[in-house]
């Protein structure tokens, strides 16, 4: 048996430079050269690896067998020298009680700690001691994008069924994204079926450096420009089982955002925090695992560069912080499948990541309008009786939905007979008024009607659409209408018999939006109604710290078979396949925009559909959270986000509902919604000042809907966000990474809601520039400051970035009224007395504008006291509409006269600076100038 081998030797170098990579290229078979290094423990040195590149010569000591499993516990002098923020922990099964025994036999170190207060996770008993084995990188080859390894483990891990060859793929797609995969040598695994782009050549100039440790093997990438780590994969061993796969890496800093679908802060805490992803549906709760899965985080280096990781798995996987600081990725299936985003500021990293998951649909306008909906309105004539109060005070609202109860026994695609009788005339009668109408499905099909009454069931049965169990029969679970069936959405035949379904009820109530629900799949029972059979599947090695403690609660069985493969698999991707078929069923059916909101999603989920936030509560907290959780659904390529303002369960009152009405007015999606059995909470049941306040924000909101709308067309054309944290415009400004109480409409519009009850005032960080109050226009001058605002019940406070133009339109009551209004656009001049700013505009639903070019796209621009509108694009939509009046912001000294197109016209000046020139008459499609002297 050989014992220590001491090794002095340099950190391998394989991707050095442009010009190695150039020589390489040139035999493209030939084995790159790798020197058999080790790296010394990660924390040797300096302390800190994420702070410079490794160091060149290091000692190091290696502990090796010649053959077998690794069993031998790990010698004490090893495990006292790694510090307790750099233990990585060898058993994270949850609900047991790990003994040095058992730590012990898994080659591991085992030294007890304090426990963490308040319950909470803290440093692992058990953690790999710095020599524990992984696998070795065997060969490097080069190929034509990239390059190809074998890594093999000459030892077993402690997991079963361990594959010790694997194959490595390197492909350096573009100059800011890398993609590595990792998988088995040998056979075939499970792979996302996520269609991604396909390279044909080699970066030419990475803005990144690989490098590789041959044993044990690790991953090191940097950031040419500053030399900073991003990835350094030898902190802990690679471990790739059939049902366990786990790989860790050092971070460059604790500002780690995304990783959802949870309830916490925007910034995570890397304070030994384990973040669940599998979908399930339950209550917004701390520490849950929620109703999507995003294997995606962003992270803020020091210096206020940005980069982005994402592994494309879709199986149960948990992802575990620690402040050393580091990471650990852990799923229980699948491949390896890494890509990597260099930004380098968070905005790029965003738009690079929507390249690989596609960029969000284009949302029709009204989407963008108010939304109301209950669950417990009873009746189509008490739905009815709410629109009509809506209108009465004229209070925009652009659709009417309605939860479960318009349903005939909860059973998709009918309605009751007796207490939605007149559910077609109030559709009617929402479509001649310019209003919409959205109605809840959920996926669990009822399976207990009398054969030949419930045509869904029939039909899905017929054809073999739904989840099967192990013995091929449809897996029979419980959800609203008693037992059910799941439709297969991964089958392509059950898309064909959705849009039937679909059509056959819009036949009779001709809905504009579908709002699906409980899609993660949600069970009432665990598993079926016979359970889960015994097996791997349904009771995996591992399972990770799922609510529950299995696979199965609440949902059906992981070992269920669906067209493409087993739940165990597709479990996650259950949402986005159902919001798909959804939004294809839309299309083929209204033939416009499709409006799908769906509560499970996955990756690239925004080129079908929107989320909101789940069934929340009507708390202060809640209504705090909903900012993080809007903000990384931004990070996450889903912009159309939004929660149920005043909350979903519970009473409401009437001062946290107008303040949720108030930060809900600027909700990407933006919808009050309601339980049953509680009290109503639609803006006109409240007292005329609370009222009033509702109906003065929404109509702040429709104001602004030309620039939201011009916001959602970048979104859809590069993959900008629209609700945005101040950091990813102010990156450089630390004091940003961690503001969650705030946020931004694109570049430019702060909004600093009031988070609190019995508050008249709110303070806010304002980021180093002028600002501009946007209904007065009054400036205040920030040096990067947090500032105490005056907010009585009735005001929202919102501020205009020096720099921007907005485009603003007098608000009717519905979208349809709105876009015929007259336009204004603000300008909020910076210190240099330049602004600009955009509007997109066409008729605001049909399918594929921008692709078809039928629509009118203008860039507004200051500078040298002149306003130049300039028409980029034009359709016929433009001669519609007019720019009347023009507001600009920071003027700072009184105009002796304006001139539109070189001639005089009237104008106001105010103390505050602000200059005012209207009755422009100006058509969208004409390019104007305006000069102020």
């Amino acid at each position: 048996m050989k014992l220590y081998q001491k090794l002095r030797t340099a950190v391998p170098r394989l991707v050095a430079s442009q010009e190695e990579e150039e020589e390489e290229e040139e035999d493209a078979e030939a084995p790159t050269p790798t020197s058999h290094s080790k790296l010394a423990p990660w924390w040797v040195g300096s302390g800190l690896l994420v702070t410079a590149v490794l160091l060149s010569t290091v000692t190091v000591w290696v502990l090796r067998q010649v053959s077998g499993g690794w069993h031998g516990p790990a010698p004490p002098s090893q495990c006292h020298l790694v510090p307790e923020s750099h233990r990585f922990n060898c058993y994270p099964e949850r609900r047991v009680v790990v003994t040095q025994e058992l730590c012990e036999s898994r080659g591991c170190c085992f030294i007890e700690t304090p426990p963490a207060v308040g319950g909470q996770m803290g440093v692992p008993w058990c953690f790999y001691p710095p020599d524990f084995p992984s696998y070795v990188l065997q060969s490097l080859n080069q190929t034509a994008l990239g390059m190809v390894g074998l890594l093999v483990r000459r030892e077993k891990a402690y997991y079963p069924r361990d594959i010790e060859t694997l194959r490595m793929d390197v492909e350096f797609e573009t100059d800011t994204r890398l993609h590595i995969k990792i998988t088995d040598a040998a056979n075939p695994r499970y792979e996302v079926p996520l269609e991604v782009p396909r390279v044909m050549k080699r970066a030419e100039n990475p803005i990144y450096s690989l490098d590789f440790s041959q044993d044990p093997f690790g991953v090191l990438l940097r950031r040419r420009e500053t030399g900073t780590v991003l990835l350094n994969t030898t902190v802990a061993p690679l471990i790739f089982a059939d049902q366990f796969l786990q790989i860790s890496t050092a971070l460059p800093s604790r500002f780690l955002y995304g990783l959802g679908e949870h309830r916490s802060t925007l910034l995570h805490s890397l304070d030994w925090s384990t973040l669940t992803l599998w979908a399930r549906d339950v209550s917004p709760t701390e520490s849950f695992n929620l109703y999507g899965a995003h294997p995606f985080y962003l992270l803020m280096e020091e210096g206020g560069d940005a980069h982005g990781v994402f592994l494309l798995n879709s199986n149960a996987m948990e992802v575990a912080l620690q402040p050393a600081p580091a990471l650990t990725w852990r799923t229980i299936g699948g491949v390896l499948d890494f890509y990597i985003f260099l930004g380098p500021d968070p905005n790029m990293v965003i738009q690079q990541y929507q390249e690989v998951i596609g960029f969000p649909a284009m949302p029709p306008l009204w989407a963008l309008g108010f939304h109301l909906c209950r669950w417990g309105y009873g009746s189509s004539n008490e739905t009815w009786q709410t629109v009509r109060a809506m209108r009465n005070f004229q209070i925009p609202q652009d659709a009417q939905w309605n939860d479960i109860d318009y349903m005939d026994g909860y059973r998709d695609f009918t309605f009751d007979p007796q207490k939605f009788t007149s559910l077609p005339s109030l559709v009617e009668d929402l479509h001649k008024h310019g209003q919409h109408y959205v109605m809840i499905l959920d996926p669990g099909i009822s399976s207990t009607s009398p054969s030949g009454s419930y045509w869904p069931f029939d039909e899905g049965l017929r054809r073999g659409l739904f989840i099967n169990t192990t013995q091929g029969q449809p897996l029979i679970g419980q959800v609203w209408p008693g037992y059910t069936a799941f439709a297969d959405f991964s089958n392509v035949d059950t898309r064909q018999w959705w849009l039937e379904n679909l059509q056959r009820f819009h036949a009779h109530v001709p809905f504009d939006g579908v709002w699906i629900d409980m899609n993660e799949p949600s069970n009432f029972m665990d598993g079926s109604e016979e359970g889960c059979p015994p097996g791997e599947l349904d009771s995996p090695p591992y399972t990770p710290a799922v609510l529950g403690d299995s696979l199965s609660a609440k949902t059906v069985c992981a070992s269920a078979k669906q067209s493409t493969s087993v739940h165990y698999n597709l479990h996650n991707l259950y949402g986005l396949m159902e919001a798909e078929a959804t939004a294809s069923a839309l299309i083929q059916i209204r033939g416009k925009r499709p409006f799908v909101i769906s509560r499970s999603t996955f990756p690239s989920q925004g080129r079908y559909s929107g989320h909101w936030l789940g069934d929340n509560r009507s708390q202060w907290k809640d209504m705090y959270y909903s900012i993080p959780g809007m903000l990384s659904f931004s990070l996450f390529g889903i912009p159309l986000v939004g929660a149920d303002i005043c909350g979903f369960s519970g009473s409401t009152s009437e001062e946290l509902c107008t303040r949720w009405m108030q930060l809900g007015a600027f909700y990407p999606f933006s919808r009050n919604h309601n339980s049953q059995n509680e009290k109503a909470q639609d803006p006109t049941v409240f007292s005329p000042a609370a009222r009033t306040a509702m109906k003065d924000v929404l109509l702040t909101r429709y104001s602004l809907l030309p620039f939201l709308y011009t916001l959602f067309h970048r979104a859809h054309l590069q993959g900008e966000t629209v609700a945005r944290p101040l950091f990813f415009e102010f990156p450089w400004d630390a004091a940003t990474y961690g503001l969650d109480k705030q946020f931004l409409w694109g570049q430019s519009l702060l909004v600093t809601p009031v988070l609190e009850p019995g508050a008249d005032s709110v303070t806010g960080y304002f980021p180093q520039g002028v600002w501009y109050d946007f209904y007065t226009g009054s400036s205040v001058k920030s040096s990067g400051e947090m500032l105490k605002l005056s907010a009585p019940l009735e005001h929202l406070n919102l501020h205009l970035r020096e720099g921007s133009i907005l485009p603003t339109q007098k608000p009717g009551t519905t979208s349809e009224a709105s876009r015929g209004n007259p336009l204004r656009l603000i300008v909020a001049l910076s210190p240099r007395a330049t602004a600009w700013g955009d509007l997109f505009w066409d008729d605001g639903e049909s399918l594929d504008t921008f692709e078809r070019g039928s629509y009118s796209y203008l860039v507004f621009n200051v500078t040298e006291n002149i306003f130049t509108s300039n028409v980029l694009h034009t359709s016929t939509e433009a001669t519609h509409v007019t720019i009347n009046t023009l507001s600009i912001y920071g003027v700072q000294e009184p105009p002796s006269k304006v001139l539109l197109n070189g001639q005089e016209k009237p104008f106001s000046y105010l103390d505050n600076q602000v200059l005012t020139v209207s009755n422009l008459g100006l058509r969208l499609s004409q390019g104007f100038s305006l000069q102020w002297l």
